[in-house]
C-alpha cells in the first residue's frame, strides 16, 4: 500500500509538471473534423479499412453497429461523453475498470463505433492494455505492428492500425509488451501521443488501459489523458472496489463516471419503446 502511496504521489506530480497552465485553463476544443481531413491532418483513407459484418457484430456484442433497442445504452453514453468532454475542452478518455472481465474493451469499442456515427467527429481508439491487448480479437483483424511498438519508436502508426468508415481509426497490438509499465510511464511515450495526436488530428482519443487494480500500468499515464470512464460488472465488482479505483482515478485524472455493464435487468420505467413502420 506504501508504495502504491508513493507512485500515485509521484504521478500526481507529474501531471502537474506536465499540464503546467492547462489544469487552470483546459484545452479549448478545436472544431469538429468533417469527412473532409482538416488541413495539415495525415490521409485517413490511406489506412486499410476493416469492414465489420452483421455476424461479427453479434459475436462480438457490438450493439452499436446493430442499432435498435440494444444500443440505445451507448448511444446515450455517446451523448453524455460529448457534452461533457466539449464543456470541459477534452479531447483524450482513458476507459478501464477495477479487475478483468469487466467489460471494458467491449464497452471502448461500442463508445468509439457510436461516436464516429457522429459523422462530423473525427475518432481514435487506441489499446492500451499492453499486458492483455484485446482490441484486434475482438474485431477479428491482426495489425502488423504492435501500437506498444509505435509508442518505442520501432513502428509506424499505420502499421497498427484499421480504418472503420471514415471516421473512426483502431490502433491495436499484435502481441502483448514485454515491459508494459515502462512503456507507458515513459516520457516518451507522451511525445509519441503528442505527435500522433498532431498528425492524425481526432476530435476524441479513446484509450483502452488495463484494469485499476492488476497492475500499476495506469498509475504513471493517467495523467496524460483528460478524463476517465470507469466501467464495473454488475455481479461481480464489489462495491470497496469501486470505491477504491474512483478515488484513485480522481487523484490521477478527471472521473466522466462510472458505467454498470453485464447488467441482466432491465428496469422497464427506463427507456422508451417504439416500433419503426415503413
Amino acid at each position: 500500500m506504501e508504495k502504491l502511496e508513493a507512485a500515485l504521489a509521484k504521478a500526481r506530480e507529474a501531471r502537474k509538471s506536465s499540464l503546467g497552465d492547462e489544469e487552470v485553463a483546459p484545452r479549448a476544443p478545436r472544431q469538429a473534423g468533417t469527412q473532409q481531413a482538416p488541413r495539415g491532418a495525415a490521409d485517413w483513407s490511406a489506412l486499410p479499412e476493416l469492414s465489420i459484418t452483421v455476424e461479427q457484430a453479434r459475436g462480438s456484442r457490438l450493439a452499436s453497429l446493430l442499432g435498435g433497442k440494444e444500443a440505445t445504452p451507448y448511444d446515450m453514453l455517446r451523448s453524455r461523453t460529448i457534452r461533457l468532454m466539449k464543456d470541459a475542452g477534452w479531447r483524450r478518455l482513458a476507459v478501464t475498470s477495477p479487475n478483468a472481465a469487466c467489460g471494458k474493451t467491449t464497452v471502448s469499442l461500442n463508445l468509439a463505433l457510436s461516436l464516429a456515427r457522429q459523422r462530423d467527429l473525427r475518432v481514435m481508439l487506441i489499446d492500451l492494455d499492453l499486458r492483455r491487448p484485446a482490441l484486434h480479437k475482438l474485431i477479428g483483424y491482426q495489425p502488423a505492428r504492435s501500437f506498444h511498438e509505435v509508442l518505442e519508436e520501432k513502428a509506424n502508426v499505420a502499421e497498427a492500425c484499421v480504418r472503420v468508415g471514415t471516421n473512426l481509426i483502431i490502433a491495436m497490438n499484435a502481441t502483448p509488451s514485454r515491459h508494459p509499465a515502462e512503456v507507458l510511464h515513459s516520457d516518451r511515450s507522451r511525445e509519441v501521443l503528442k505527435a500522433v495526436e498532431a498528425a492524425w488530428q481526432p476530435d476524441i482519443m479513446i484509450f483502452d488501459m488495463s484494469p485499476m487494480l492488476a497492475s500499476d500500468d495506469n498509475v504513471g499515464f493517467l495523467g496524460n489523458v483528460d478524463c476517465s470512464l470507469l466501467v464495473v460488472a454488475a455481479e461481480s465488482t464489489t462495491l470497496p472496489n469501486i470505491d477504491v479505483c474512483e478515488k484513485e482515478l480522481a487523484q490521477l485524472t478527471n472521473v466522466l463516471g462510472v458505467v454498470l455493464n453485464k447488467c441482466r435487468y432491465e428496469d422497464p420505467s427506463a427507456g422508451y419503446g417504439y416500433e419503426a413502420y415503413e
